[in-house]
């Protein structure tokens, strides 16, 4: 759930950071894609960290 939270907030932030700097549409859908997937990664490994801890 973590992932999937980071992932939607993640494209969401770097299609307002693209829009802001105003990017064209590839660029808005290129920073949306970059920053999805760093914020699943560290999702992703917040869960395995949580995982850890708590089990």
């Amino acid at each position: 759930m973590i992932v999937i939270a980071g992932a939607l907030l993640g494209a969401i932030l770097g299609g307002l950071t693209a829009s802001r700097r105003k990017g064209n549409k590839a660029d808005i859908a290129q920073f949306a894609v970059v920053y999805a997937i760093l914020f699943a990664l560290a999702g992703l490994v917040l869960t395995i960290v949580i995982e850890k801890v708590v089990a």
